[in-house]
């Protein structure tokens, strides 16, 4: 297996790094080979599996209405 060196990471992005990999419970160098692969690996999308999942979703939700004012409430605290 090839090894690569990456430099000059930002404080700030590596201490999200371990954070996820610990949340992950996978290693730095495990959750960067994880990283790498999503980005680039090409997945196709099912669009039937997808629209099943969001059909399904819909049931759950459907007895728990939200106004448009709690949703941006709650975008906007999701950025945070």
């Amino acid at each position: 297996m090839a090894t690569i060196t990456v430099k000059n990471i930002p404080d700030e992005l590596y201490e999200r790094l371990k954070s996820v990999a610990a949340i992950n419970r996978r290693s730095v160098n495990s959750e960067i080979i994880v990283c790498i692969e999503n980005a680039i690996v090409s997945r196709r999308i099912d669009i039937d599996t997808t629209l099943a999942n969001a059909r399904r979703i819909r049931k759950l939700t459907a007895e728990h209405p939200i106004t448009e004012e709690e949703f941006n409430l709650a975008k906007a605290e999701g950025r945070i």
